[in-house]
């Protein structure tokens, strides 16, 4: 195989690889369950302004909104973005499989006025599955296993374009790198942006990438960052792990205008648009 052309199988097998790895390696650590909604604790972190300035993916999500289109937002989470596409699109449909985001979601909504978002509760792929004028995931999709059947499912829901928001390194990367001090072993990562890009490259895929310089996660204290850990590295709070985890990150954490943050270096964000095959 030409490494510069992977096959589509070659990379679908190691995109697999890797989020089963990933998850083979938190049932062998872990000391909590997940329980029903994994989210549901933390839903209240995804809220946020719908009418908000500043954000540069969210200006360019604004950039792509047509007049009248409706937007089908695939993991839409606590409506970061849907709730903002709202108020330029005609409609959109908010799909999560956590209940507990969707209820920050309608919550958020009916503070705000936002009354074209239709939420549904399913994972994606999903039967009868909606069509809209673009499907949109923004940080979602590093942990699915079989993300060519999540891909196509998206492809064939959309009329006039596909857009993917991903980041340069995925989101847990700040805790992925306590777990050598936590559990003895390095973290297996799940796959980013570039391994998007791999995958749409070697599907054949045309596509435009608008990257945008973004800050790493922060906390607005200690404990909340171990609040994250522990989620992230799935330890039982006050537990000997516990003790090696709060120690890491008390070591690692760097405090800045009131704020901490495992690395204050910038990263990037890609938002990748592509036609609908």
């Amino acid at each position: 195989m030409d490494p510069l052309r992977p096959t589509v199988d070659s990379v679908l097998t190691s995109w697999s690889d890797r989020v089963r790895a990933n998850r083979e390696q938190v049932d062998r650590y872990r000391e909590v369950p997940d329980g029903t909604d994994f989210y549901a604790p933390m839903a209240a972190r995804f809220r946020d302004d719908p009418r908000r300035a500043g954000d540069a993916g969210l200006d360019f999500l604004r950039s792509l909104v047509q007049p009248g289109e409706t937007w089908l937002d695939i993991g839409a989470g606590g409506g970061r973005y849907a709730l903002p596409i709202a108020l330029l699109a005609g409609e959109v449909i908010a799909l999560d499989a956590s209940p507990g985001m969707l209820n920050v979601l309608r919550q958020v909504a009916q503070e705000e006025a936002i009354a074209n978002v239709r939420s549904i509760e399913a994972r994606w792929p999903t039967s009868n599955a909606p069509e809209a004028d673009v499907a949109l995931i923004c940080n979602v999709g590093y942990d699915i296993e079989h993300i060519g059947p999540f891909v196509d499912a998206m492809e064939a829901s959309a009329r006039r374009l596909c857009v993917a928001m991903l980041r340069w390194r995925n989101p847990t990367w700040g805790i992925d790198q306590l777990w050598p001090d936590v559990h003895g072993e390095p973290r297996s990562t799940l796959p980013n942006l570039r391994d998007f890009q791999a995958l749409l490259l070697a599907r054949d895929t045309p596509h435009a990438v608008h990257l945008i310089e973004s800050r790493a996660q922060t906390f607005e204290s200690v404990d909340e960052a171990m609040g994250n850990g522990r989620t992230q590295t799935w330890v039982q709070a006050g537990g000997a792990k516990d003790q090696k985890l709060r120690a890491a990150i008390e070591s690692r954490l760097v405090e800045r205008d009131g704020g901490f943050a495992f690395s204050w270096a910038p990263t990037y964000t890609g938002i990748v648009t592509w036609w609908p095959s």
